[in-house]
């Protein structure tokens, strides 16, 4: 699982995890009655508090996408309530084959969102002079 925390953003990361897991459910990478890895050992994998991942958990299964096992674990319900479109989903695909290729050269998330914005940058200009 591939989950970043970026400690310098505004978010909080808390937040950061639960919506990355979200996006994981609801693109089908964490399937339905796939268990969720251990708090204790996503928060040492991750670098937070074992705090902040129950947090997280938390609001997951407050939001009916996870559900607790107590000492079983945090699994994804059978039907969870979200779901990609098809063009969400190409996204999500596309992004994937992004971070897999930005981690392939040895880039950081920063580094690879910086290369994104700059592309964007770059077709909004190409678009304007188009006009």
């Amino acid at each position: 699982m591939r989950i970043w925390i970026d400690e310098s953003a505004r978010i909080p990361p808390y937040e950061q995890l639960r919506a990355q897991l979200r996006l994981m459910v609801s693109s089908g990478r964490l399937k339905p009655r796939e268990r969720l890895p251990a708090i204790r050992a996503l928060a040492a994998e991750l670098g937070l508090a074992p705090g902040t991942v129950a947090r997280a958990y938390r609001e997951l299964e407050w939001e009916g996408i996870v559900e607790g096992r107590g000492r079983a674990g945090t699994f994804v319900v059978d039907e969870p309530p979200v779901a990609f479109s098809v063009v969400e989903r190409q996204l999500a695909d596309a992004a994937e084959v992004f971070a897999a290729e930005a981690d392939r050269l040895g880039l950081g998330q920063q580094a690879a969102l910086s290369a994104l914005e700059t592309a964007f940058a770059s077709r909004s200009n190409f678009e304007m002079e188009a006009d």
